[in-house]
């Protein structure tokens, strides 16, 4: 978990985490879910997200800038999965002073 939220922006490959965990990737792969209640791409949406409010409320960033740098590479996509996680646009959390 330590991995992702540290490199959120990456691209994760689970053969990867499960081998820094000294794990197969089907015990990683359920330890993981049994510990999150969520896949590790879940997990590294959810912390990608929340990086990026963190980002937008402290301003000085626009949209397209923080969902690239939270590794979007779509802000369409970005948009979409801010919505549906927060009920709100991204764009209005970037409007808060």
């Amino acid at each position: 978990m330590q991995w992702i939220r540290d490199h959120h922006d990456q691209s994760i490959r689970i053969g990867e985490l499960a081998a820094l965990a000294a794990m197969s990737e089907s015990t990683f792969h359920r330890h993981f879910r049994a510990v999150t209640h969520m896949t590790p791409i879940q997990h590294q949406k959810a912390v990608r997200l929340q990086q990026a409010r963190l980002a937008l409320v402290s301003g000085g960033r626009d949209v397209a800038e923080v969902a690239h740098a939270v590794g979007y590479d779509s802000s369409s996509q970005f948009s979409r999965e801010y919505r549906r996680q927060f009920g709100a646009p991204p764009g209005r959390d970037a409007q808060v002073p």
